[in-house]
């Protein structure tokens, strides 16, 4: 009698276990139930290192937020950041592998770069999101190649519509525009405060949007943070420029948000 082969085509004996239809082993292959096993174990990649980043979008500004954990004392704090300027107007927070993030962003930087040689102007946020988007969508029906295992937040100003924007796109590669979103291990802790906070479409001025962002983050991870402990990227219509904010400024907004609390 002949030992039936794998479904996988690989024509090699298997016994027990193995004879199992891979759906868990290979991207490409969907299980009985509709899931891409490969895309749902990328996603739980995202939460592995049990960090949550936040993003609001204001009136005329957009803020992202990220826990800043260092492995190393000795480590340069700087070094290990999540957050990245891709172009003057452009930020990217990514959330999950730091060496997927890294990556990324390094390849949203040659993207953005070519993008203005081509069209003579800068890549707004709706397109860098869906190309990020598109990358992570083609890993899905290659078996040579991985689901990235981050979920990208991006943040900017669209040069032609002059409007704050943000938005996520995930290892499945699906992207939304947000007026505030989540990403991380508490993600649905931050979005339930957010929705509440958000459900009158409060128009938020600069320092509300850092703070609310702030506070998001705070809430869902239950502890008061600390300066050192977040990183905060910001951009706003009057300045288009992407930028970080310092300890200091992070630490002033910090103690507005406890005087809120305490009033």
């Amino acid at each position: 009698m002949q030992t039936p082969q794998s479904s996988g085509g690989s024509g090699g004996r298997r016994r027990g276990r193995d004879t199992a239809v891979p759906y868990d082993r290979r991207v490409t292959i969907f299980a009985s139930n509709g899931r891409l096993y490969q895309v749902d174990y990328a996603l739980n990649a995202v939460n592995l290192p049990g960090l949550t980043s936040v993003g609001v979008r204001g009136a005329d500004s957009v803020c992202v937020v990220g826990q800043r954990k260092t492995k190393d004392k000795l480590m340069d704090p700087a070094s290990g950041s999540s957050l990245f300027p891709i172009t003057e107007r452009l930020g990217l927070l990514t959330t999950g592998n730091e060496g997927d993030g890294m990556t990324l962003a390094h390849q949203a930087r040659n993207q953005a770069a070519e993008f203005c040689f081509k069209w003579g102007y800068e890549m707004p946020p709706d397109v860098l999101a869906q190309w990020i988007a598109d990358g992570a969508q083609i890993c899905t029906q290659h078996v040579s190649k991985r689901p990235s295992g981050v979920v990208a937040i991006v943040l900017g100003i669209d040069e032609e519509k002059e409007t704050p924007q943000l938005f996520t796109s995930d290892p499945a590669g699906y992207f939304l525009g947000h007026k505030a979103a989540s990403a991380g291990f508490k993600d649905r802790e931050a979005i339930n405060f957010l929705e509440k906070k958000m459900k009158n479409n409060p128009s938020l001025s600069f320092d509300e949007t850092i703070q609310m962002a702030i506070a998001a983050l705070q809430y869902a991870l239950k502890v008061d943070l600390k300066a050192k402990e977040i990183e905060v990227g910001v951009i706003r219509k009057d300045d288009p420029v992407f930028r970080m904010l310092t300890a200091s400024e992070i630490d002033e907004h910090l103690k507005a948000i406890k005087q809120h609390k305490q009033s």
